[in-house]
């Protein structure tokens, strides 16, 4: 695909209501799980981005029937846990770290062989934080070197089930652990000492699979009984909050800007950032707050503010993992200094996303210096970026959205190379951002 340069501004306010994309996380576990089910599943809203379309084509290889309805809902007919066939051809990942990594706990435990391949960016990423746990259950795998893909795994059925303590905080990890154990005979343990997104064990009892979570020791210790049996579902996917944290952050930048986010999931493992802009002065109120689906749901009105820099704490990380490069540019136009620590996890994204948000913003003009896990930045007090320079996105979607964002707060044009790999995961980004009043 051929690079998609872009540049982005804003000639006066963000005014309007917008409503984001599904929740990306939601919507790789409902195929998922609903294509190990007995019947047929729907799903509504589910993000039609290049990722989750992955997944899709995944399990459609491995035997679920998925079909989009001329209503925009998705119909699963499932296999059963134990019954995913042997892919004929390789199974192609994109840009997409999630499916590949759930579902290599998914194949890990069926008696199939899977080869997984994936994009330049996805076959930089290492997958050994995974394979390792999967490889105690007996599955084997057979990787490029660095653990990269392109990557074979063979599944083992039956698995052995294992009790493993997630050496760094990982929903992927702990998720693919627990697919796996979900065709395990046994209970498959996962102590988790720092809490991450829990998505998973949400729609795993909601599929009716045998799982416990308990507290010990500051740790939570999640459990699940294998040979599971589950049911058919339907399920509404709600926005997703890591995509409406870019028109979040334009509207607090751009000043006099009034906008208001519709249907976002506000999972309390994945809603941090509102909490962080918060505490910076941001003017975000959550109206109409509910639940749908087992998730907590509001819409989000966002008031252009003047943002104050604050140290953000390492523990608040695993809930707003995907979301620090544009808090980044949010720290980059406040007032003082930001500091964040314990990004390590940033690293190993689509890109190195710690060198290269400083890269870019030192590049429009921000003063930012970069640590071994995070970045200190001092901001402008609400003066605007020099800009007028063109940012690197390393085929990194959202880099390339915190750019975007960026523009708008910036004198001359931020050019972003590439918005290409944003149909990854927001495929309206451009389109949502102009009817906001940006113009793009």
């Amino acid at each position: 695909m051929s690079p998609a340069p872009a540049r982005f501004k804003a000639t006066g306010p963000l005014r309007g209501r917008v409503r984001v994309p599904g929740d990306k996380s939601i919507s790789h576990r409902s195929l998922m799980l609903s294509a190990l089910a007995v019947g047929e599943s729907r799903v509504e809203g589910l993000l039609e981005g290049e990722d989750v379309l992955a997944t899709a084509a995944a399990m459609r290889a491995m035997g679920a029937a998925i079909e989009r309805g001329g209503d925009g809902i998705w119909r699963i007919s499932g296999v059963g846990v134990g019954g995913l066939l042997q892919p004929q051809a390789a199974l192609d990942m994109g840009n997409s770290g999630t499916s590949t990594r759930l579902l290599m706990g998914l194949v890990a435990t069926h008696a199939i062989t899977c080869t997984f391949t994936g994009d330049a960016s996805l076959s930089k990423r290492p997958m050994g934080r995974v394979t390792d746990p999967l490889s105690q259950m007996g599955a084997e795998f057979s990787a490029s070197p660095g653990g990269r893909l392109p990557l074979m795994v063979r599944g083992l059925c039956p698995a052995v089930p294992i009790e493993y303590r997630l050496p760094v905080a990982s929903a992927q990890v702990k998720s693919a652990i627990l697919l796996a154990g979900l065709n395990t005979p046994g209970i498959t343990r996962v102590i988790e000492p720092v809490a991450t997104r829990d998505h998973s064990e949400r729609m795993l009892r909601g599929f009716g699979a045998d799982l416990t979570v308990e507290q010990i020791e500051g740790a939570r210790l999640i459990s699940i009984r294998g040979e599971a049996e589950l049911k058919p579902q339907q399920i509404v996917v709600p926005g997703d909050p890591s995509s409406a944290a870019f028109p979040i952050v334009a509207a607090l930048l751009v000043p006099g800007s009034d906008i208001v986010v519709e249907n976002v999931g506000l999972n309390p493992t994945r809603a941090g950032l509102i909490e962080v802009l918060q505490a910076m002065g941001g003017d975000i109120t959550l109206l109409d707050p509910r639940e749908v689906g087992g998730e907590p749901v509001a819409d989000v009105r966002v008031r252009g503010s003047a943002l104050t820099g604050i140290e953000v704490s390492p523990d608040i990380v695993p809930s707003m993992v995907d979301e620090f490069p544009v808090l980044f540019v949010a720290a980059a136009l406040a007032k003082g200094r930001t500091v964040t620590r314990g990004l390590e996890e940033l690293r190993v994204k689509e890109s190195d996303r710690i060198r290269v948000m400083a890269d870019g913003l030192r590049a429009i003009g921000a003063h930012v210096e970069e640590t071994e896990d995070g970045l200190i930045i001092d901001g402008t007090g609400g003066e605007k970026l020099a800009g007028g320079a063109t940012v690197a996105t390393h085929l990194d979607h959202r880099i390339a959205m915190s750019f975007a964002v960026a523009g708008l707060a910036a004198v001359n044009d931020v050019t972003i190379d590439d918005m290409a790999p944003v149909a990854t995961s927001f495929p309206i980004f451009t389109d949502l951002m102009r009817a906001l009043g940006a113009e793009a």
